[in-house]
């Protein structure tokens, strides 16, 4: 295998439009919503989606489909930037090329309006497709086929794809589309949702009984049978017949579009990367509980998903610890997010109730907390040759285990001001006692807020206190 994984992605590729606006006011002319456009983005969708989720996994992505010989399949190849687009075929005149438009108000979707055409495409397109495939598939890991039903993966074609893999040792993955499964037949996964598997299976999915039958149907068609319920997770028939489900972790939903080729694309890259079944379901899971969060056709970074994995507290103290070069590039990301940024720093060497109200006042200025630690070098130099009483690595696991800190960077200068130059926080946080003087870093910082310490508690006073015993 290649050291970045290689995925060929063969299938419905679409634009999937989106016009943003505001409704406040009422037609005179129909009872109908007047939508005020506020602005307009173009995604890839269908085939597309997927080749972007994959990109963002760090995979080298390719893309064989066939589109119209228009504006709409000249946008798409500017938007595979960076994707080898030679294996797009215009060759089918007469044919339109997909494209979805979503009217999109106050962060609801109030229609969506298609273009495009459904039909077969031609044999002798078929023809041209297959032979492609056939001269490129030893390159790659693995194959997904991505069904949108709008004419690219004919019975036919499908079928001699998932023959061609099986004679290259390709496993093939599939997002299906309609009640023929037949076409599938000898491919290693089916992605489909609840309400695919019961039209194609003819068995309401209601329950454990339900779904293990409309399982085990399918392990007729594909070596592993697969299921994707929503907020039940994902099932799987293992080799012992048994039911195995991989949970759910959304949190927040605000738009399942594009949800199924995340889960197809993350099961794909882990596959791909030699990953157990097991641990491609959990990453897949993980990287559709990112994109349901999103308005939209969305991709989910590896950085994201680690993110997101951190937050729903699965991960240790550990893997909030970053050096410099990982904290850039994780501010960079949220604000990207367009998250509020706040920073602090300190010794924090024998923590005590004034250190954890101080980083609970200073979360709640922004949604993420980064906290700056002096190195052991630097609290000598600032306290004293007898100080610090706990190393660097012991203060900044404590304070990664708390819930108001998000992330620990230790430094090892004087005063955190390269650091607070490369976060460029939005809110920076010192204590009361700067009240009236200069603090290191707000020329940097968009605001400073001063919190007062709790009477009483500090390292010096509780140092004090043992010794005195």
């Amino acid at each position: 295998m290649s050291v970045k994984p290689k995925i060929i992605v063969i299938g419905d590729i679409m634009i999937d439009h989106y016009l943003w606006g505001r409704a406040d006011r009422i037609s005179p002319e129909a009872p109908v919503q007047i939508v005020d456009i506020h602005r307009q983005t173009e995604v890839l969708g269908g085939a597309g989606n997927v080749v972007n989720n994959l990109r963002a996994f760090g995979c080298d992505v390719a893309v064989l489909s066939c589109v119209g010989d228009d504006i709409v399949a000249d946008n798409m190849r500017q938007m595979l930037d960076n994707i080898d687009t030679k294996h797009i075929l215009t060759i089918q005149n007469g044919r339109k090329s997909s494209k979805k438009s979503r009217l999109i108000a106050s962060h609801q979707q109030v229609v969506r309006y298609d273009e495009e055409s459904k039909e077969d495409i031609a044999t002798t397109t078929q023809k041209k497709i297959l032979k492609e495939f056939e001269s490129i598939v030893g390159q790659f890991d693995i194959v997904v086929l991505s069904d949108y039903g709008k004419g690219v993966l004919t019975d036919s074609l499908t079928k001699d794809i998932i023959k061609l893999s099986n004679k290259y040792d390709k496993k093939v993955l599939i997002d299906p589309k309609g009640d023929n499964w037949d076409k599938y037949s000898g491919a290693y996964i089916l992605t489909p949702n609840r309400k695919e598997a019961s039209s194609a299976t003819k068995i309401d999915i209601v329950d454990k009984n339900s779904t293990k039958k409309a399982l085990e149907i399918m392990g007729d068609i594909v070596k592993v049978p697969l299921i994707t319920l929503s907020e039940d997770g994902i099932v799987i028939l293992d080799t012992n017949g048994d039911i195995v489900t991989s949970p759910t972790v959304a949190r927040e939903v605000y738009d399942v579009t594009g949800a199924g080729d995340t889960v197809i694309a993350g099961i794909a890259y882990s596959l791909a990367t030699n990953r157990s079944l097991t641990t491609a379901l959990k990453f897949a899971n993980l990287a559709a509980g990112v994109v349901v969060g999103k308005l939209g056709s969305a991709t989910a970074s590896i950085d994201e998903i680690e993110q997101y994995k951190s937050s729903l507290h699965k991960s240790s103290p550990d893997s909030h610890i970053k050096n410099f070069a990982q904290i850039e590039k994780l501010v960079k990301l949220y604000k990207q997010q367009e998250k509020k940024v706040v920073f602090t720093n300190g010794c924090f060497d024998i923590l005590h109730k004034g250190h954890a109200s101080y980083l609970h006042t200073a979360k709640s200025f922004g949604d993420i907390l980064i906290v700056g630690v002096n190195s052991d070098r630097s609290v000598r130099e600032l306290k004293g040759k007898n100080r610090p009483i706990n190393n660097q690595n012991d203060r900044a696991y404590i304070l990664a285990s708390l819930e108001s800190v998000d992330k620990v960077v230790i430094f090892d200068e004087d005063t955190p001001y390269n650091l607070i130059k490369l976060i460029k926080p939005d809110v920076l946080v010192k204590g009361g006692d700067y009240k009236d003087k200069k603090v290191v870093g707000q020329d940097i910082a968009s605001s400073l807020q001063l919190v007062d310490f709790i009477d009483g508690r500090s390292t010096t006073k509780t140092i004090q206190s043992i010794q005195d015993v």
